[in-house]
């Protein structure tokens, strides 16, 4: 049945009132002019809401800052509603920004996600993959697997991003990275993880420290030895912390806040020890890695995608580079897997 208050000119057809009509011509025209909302606007909205500054998008985005001004500010007209607080200090996103951002990300995401599915139609003949990776692997194993990456598929534009294992996995969620190297375990169940092997961890001391004279350590003895310790976030602290905590005793630490080549730089300096991967002390170095018994500190190494995007023919040839890299005793630049690797084009992986 029709409104009363709505007078009827034939069955089926509903006059408004002249204010509701000139609301709805209002109405269709503001959602023609949306229409004219350029991609590039929201992912600088997007930028911006994450760095809190226009300088720092315009770093972030290799653009210049009155063009992130200006695309913010056009933007804001057709929504007809202001997204940032600007002040001296940065931009903040207003109740209307909070509420456009996550469609502007999924605005984002799906995009990427197209240009995915299309670049795995087309193969390799080119595409771009954004790697995450911790930094011990960046700085050990990554190298000749990205070149090897490279020399295979040079058309492909491989970007690498490096932070700690939690950070990768925001990104991942954001959609900034398209696979991430991490330290297992992380939760998400919108993840896709795989274990791809293990690393030891081993106490980095100088060759003149008398526990570099030791064949093996208990965890115990880091009781009383004050320890050189990353800064929040690394996955290498909390692996440490976590151990020292379950052998009964909160660790001491000489200096904290540092990445790896800070601490293995104040380690060589007498400084202090630090719980490192094994990988990252050179045999011929000024430092010497001392092995724990048993095995006590091990850190798990895996590969995490998102569960619901398709995965492009370059990532998935990068993941078959590192999965083969990761193989007992294979060379990490050398000759890719032909039979095809082990993910698929959607990741067979169990969730975390």
């Amino acid at each position: 049945m029709f409104p009363p208050s709505l007078p009827i000119r034939s069955v089926g057809t509903v006059t408004p009132p002249p204010g509701r009509r000139r609301a709805l011509r209002a109405s269709r025209r503001q959602r023609r002019s949306l229409w004219s909302v350029q991609l590039h606007q929201i992912r600088y909205v997007v930028t911006l809401a994450e760095e809190g500054q226009f300088v720092r998008a315009a770093s972030r985005l290799h653009v210049a800052q009155p063009s992130i001004s200006a695309a913010v500010r056009s933007l804001e007209v057709e929504l007809g509603a202001a997204l940032f607080d600007r002040s001296r200090q940065g931009a903040v996103l207003t109740a209307a920004g909070e509420a456009f951002l996550p469609w502007a990300r999924q605005v984002l995401a799906d995009c990427d996600a197209g240009v995915a599915a299309v670049e795995a139609l087309a193969g390799l003949e080119r595409g771009r993959v954004t790697l995450g990776a911790t930094p011990s692997l960046t700085t050990t194993f990554l190298p000749a697997v990205v070149a090897a990456f490279r020399r295979d598929h040079p058309a492909v534009d491989l970007i690498v991003d490096e932070a700690g294992s939690g950070d990768l996995v925001r990104s991942l969620e954001r959609s900034l990275v398209d696979v991430a190297l991490i330290i297992l375990p992380v939760a998400g169940t919108w993840l896709e993880t795989r274990a791809l092997g293990e690393e030891e961890l081993v106490l980095a001391v100088p060759r003149h420290d008398p526990l570099a004279q030791r064949g093996q350590l208990q965890l115990a003895d880091l009781r009383d030895v004050p320890l050189v310790m990353f800064r929040n976030g690394y996955d290498l602290r909390e692996a440490t912390l976590a151990a020292c905590r379950s052998a009964g005793f909160q660790p001491t630490f000489a200096v904290e806040g540092l990445e790896m080549d800070g601490v293995l730089a104040m380690a060589g300096a007498g400084v202090g020890a630090a719980v490192v991967p094994a990988s990252v002390v050179p045999p011929e170095g000024p430092l010497r890695a001392v092995p724990f018994a048993g095995r006590e500190l091990v850190r798990h190494i895996g590969v995490a995608l998102r569960r619901d995007r398709t995965t492009s023919a370059a990532v998935r040839a990068l993941i078959d580079r590192v999965e083969a890299a990761m193989a007992p005793g294979q060379d990490p630049g050398a000759a890719s897997p032909k039979d095809g690797g082990r993910f698929s084009k959607k990741a067979r992986t169990a969730s975390t």
